[in-house]
């Protein structure tokens, strides 16, 4: 029998309160994305949630809404564990945004700001406490914080802290937590490490798929390009004058990151840096100048590609490919968010094709390296490295890599 397709639902569907719906009406939110539209119901309810979904679908108002309501309907405290401080910032910023009117208290414990700023707003009896693992862990041996009040827990970006090797510390946390609790997990993959934690910690947990783990947004063009790698600074050249928006480049480690930084300076582009080696406030500025147009491009490693929710990147360029094929994923995921077309370019050097044979098994998707466009000569204002005897020339621009973006 033919089934009438399933209509769009709208947030006075989900069970939200009142109050809380004019607070979205206020701030434009009007129709909620499939990972709200499944878990907030779910999680309203009480229940353990399990929710995969692509970086950029909206998954802070996800747990924000029903925490948030819950709290204030059942008392109790809420607790947000996220891997990176750019990360606890934000989800922070988007929690404040929607309780504040509310009379919500939140209080952010990220390794490099002060302790004592942080000891202050933790007296204040916050209402919710965003924090990444490490500094959760020093005020709970501390006992400025204890877990036995916390009532809702969520985990977001769970994948990416057991990558970063937070495995022990998200445990002693889970083993902190008072027996009647709520927990939320959402994460963009579901490697075994999350099944076997959700096994142990979790009641019964209704698990949410949006997208099947490991895929990358529909609306992301997926670009490759084999290119040498003391030819990479030229191709990255060619493409910053091709692509005229904000571009988010992802170097392997901190020292390329600087690097190359340096190097987009010398071809005249405003530039800033965002890694481990930076302090908060250098991390705090580079975003914030990120997102106001300060700067058109922000060179990051893989810290960040979970830390950056900015809206309209046009183009994210992998300068490294990643090691890790989920990174792949979550790094692409900062462009074509929130249903936006977006692009992403990878720079390949011949003897890395394994990588890109991982990142389509992850996908399950077919990788067409692209033709490479002219390389321009080596220019020696740009602070770059030495060029090749015999530069590699890979033939003209396709079309669609000529063409200029406005």
């Amino acid at each position: 029998m033919h089934q009438p397709p399933e209509q769009t639902k709208h947030f006075e569907d989900l069970g939200i309160a009142r109050n809380f719906l004019e607070i979205l009406k206020r701030l434009h939110f009007t129709t909620p994305t499939p990972i709200q539209e499944k878990a907030i119901p779910i999680a309203i309810a009480g229940k353990d949630v399990i929710g995969v979904a692509q970086t950029g679908t909206g998954k802070t108002l996800a747990f924000g809404i029903p925490m948030i309501q819950r709290i204030a309907i059942h008392k109790g405290k809420g607790l947000v564990v996220l891997p990176t401080r750019e990360l606890a910032l934000q989800v922070e910023e988007v929690l404040h945004k929607i309780g504040s009117a509310l009379g919500l208290r939140s209080a952010v414990l990220i390794g490099g700001a002060p302790m004592g700023k942080q000891l202050q707003d933790v007296r204040k009896d916050p209402h919710i406490i965003v924090a990444t693992p490490g500094r959760l862990l020093d005020h709970m041996e501390q006992r400025t914080v204890s877990l036995r009040i916390m009532t809702i827990v969520v985990l977001d970006e769970a994948d990416r802290m057991l990558d970063m090797g937070f495995a022990p510390q998200i445990k002693k946390i889970l083993a902190a937590l008072p027996r009647e609790r709520q927990i939320m997990l959402f994460s963009a993959t579901m490697p075994q490490d999350i099944v076997r934690l959700a096994t142990q910690h979790m009641k019964l947990p209704l698990q949410i798929e949006i997208a099947r783990s490991g895929t990358v947004a529909e609306q992301v063009d997926q670009e490759f390009f084999m290119v040498a790698k003391e030819d990479k600074l030229r191709l990255l050249d060619t493409l910053l004058s091709q692509y005229r928006g904000t571009i988010l480049i992802f170097s392997r480690t901190k020292h390329g990151a600087k690097k190359i930084c340096r190097s987009v300076a010398g071809m005249g582009h405003q530039a800033a840096e965002i890694h481990s080696n930076r302090s908060l406030n250098q991390r705090k500025e580079a975003l914030s100048g990120f997102k106001s147009g300060k700067y058109r491009l922000l060179v990051a490693t893989d810290i960040a590609a979970r830390g950056i929710d900015v809206t309209g990147i046009e183009l994210v360029i992998n300068f490294d490919i990643p090691d890790d094929p989920g990174d792949y994923v979550h790094r692409v995921g900062r462009t074509g968010r929130a249903g936006q077309v977006g692009k992403a370019i990878t720079f390949v050097a011949p003897d890395q094709r394994g990588k890109v044979r991982d990142i389509e098994r992850l996908v399950r998707k077919n990788v067409t390296l692209s033709q490479t466009p002219e390389l321009p000569a080596h220019r020696p204002s740009a602070v770059h490295s030495p060029a090749p005897r015999h530069a590699r020339h890979y033939g003209a621009h396709s079309p669609r890599q000529h063409r200029r973006r406005r």
